[in-house]
């Protein structure tokens, strides 16, 4: 449920109600969130890493699916460059998130802001851009959110990590790593404004699967989130002339 006007700020600020409002919304996000955490663990098994190392990774680099992909590339000695490159690519689309939120940090000590992001990931950044929409001015609603689902994400891993059994093939076969991105694909019915989105989406969407056919691995995530936001730039510029 949207917050009540009176207990949210009229400018932003980073409070612990804000970090309880954050933590309530994201609760239905938690279960797909356990579930692809245990496929993490499993993988992680699968791919050679000992059951410390893989939590190790999750409480450390906190990115699902920058993670799975260098489950691909981890063999011995590890191929650090193409690792680091597959990482970046993946998760360049925190600067786009990151720049979507710059309104919203206006005015907040770096400290603040600097550690919010830390817990920024796709589904606590789509929950609070939905209640920003609605009034939210609270950063705590990012870092109540990304701090459960941190939690969330590191004790599943654990608990793959342990029970093994399965291999990274496996995880795919049984579509275990699809389980978020299922579950944030239909985030988007909920922060749709209408047809004023469809063109950068579309247009977004089209330069993905481009990238995908004709592009190194991974670097779709990038060229989608551009392209899409270009063409809404573009779009709103039009308007106003």
């Amino acid at each position: 449920m949207p917050p009540d006007s009176q207990h949210v700020p009229r400018r932003a600020t980073l409070t612990w109600a804000g970090c309880r409002r954050g933590a309530r919304a994201i609760l239905a996000v938690l279960p797909p969130v356990f579930v692809f955490g245990i496929a993490f663990g499993i993988a992680a098994r699968g791919a050679g890493l000992e059951g410390w190392v893989a939590a190790l990774m999750s409480m450390v680099v906190f990115a699902g699916a920058a993670q799975f992909a260098v489950l691909d590339l981890w063999t011995s000695p590890v191929p650090w460059l193409p690792l680091l490159v597959a990482t970046f690519a993946i998760n360049a689309r925190h600067i786009l998130l990151g720049a979507s939120l710059r309104a919203l940090c206006r005015g907040l000590p770096a400290w603040k802001v600097y550690g919010a992001m830390t817990l920024l990931s796709d589904l606590n950044w789509a929950a609070l851009i939905a209640a920003e929409r609605k009034g939210e001015r609270d950063l705590g609603y990012l870092v109540g959110g990304g701090a459960l689902m941190w939690v969330t994400w590191v004790s599943a891993t654990a608990i793959g990590a342990v029970a093994g059994g399965l291999t990274l093939d496996d995880v795919k076969t049984y579509a275990l790593d699809l389980v978020l991105v299922t579950f944030f694909a239909t985030t988007l019915v909920a922060i749709r404004r209408g047809r004023i989105d469809d063109l950068p989406w579309l247009v977004a969407g089209l330069a993905a699967m481009g990238a995908v056919w004709f592009l190194p691995p991974n670097w779709h995530v990038m060229v989608g989130g551009l392209a899409g936001g270009v063409a809404g730039l573009i779009r709103d510029e039009m308007k106003r002339r």
